[in-house]
């Protein structure tokens, strides 16, 4: 996935994803009621994520869905993050994660597992 989005994109996503198929109308009610945006504001950011491919629109009443998953996101952000912060060593990143020591038990056992598969 290329696309990058930005916090305030990131956050009409989450609105379309919860929601969809929405209408662009839908998402900026929302928006306002949780985030407390404008209209207007909503309907730009609505805007750019169809031109970035984000979001795929129809008609009747401008209906969106996603056109990526936030495992999609969750991945790419991730993968940014690492060869940011950590020069693309996911043992680095893995190892700063696990530092901070606040794991639960079931967590190691969790991550245990997936180390194994």
């Amino acid at each position: 996935m290329d696309i990058k989005l930005f916090d305030s994109e990131l956050k009409v996503m989450e609105i379309v994803w919860a929601h969809q198929p929405i209408t662009a109308k839908d998402i900026s009610l929302i928006a306002r009621d949780t985030i407390g945006w404008s209209k207007n504001t909503t309907y730009t950011i609505v805007t750019k994520l169809v031109e970035k491919g984000a979001i795929t629109r129809s008609e009747p009443n401008f209906t969106c869905c996603a056109a990526i998953t936030i495992e999609d996101v969750r991945k790419a952000e991730t993968n940014t993050l690492i060869e940011k912060l950590f020069g693309g060593s996911k043992k680095a990143f893995f190892s700063a994660f696990l530092s901070d020591g606040e794991l639960t038990e079931g967590e190691i056992e969790e991550i245990k597992k997936m180390l194994d598969d």
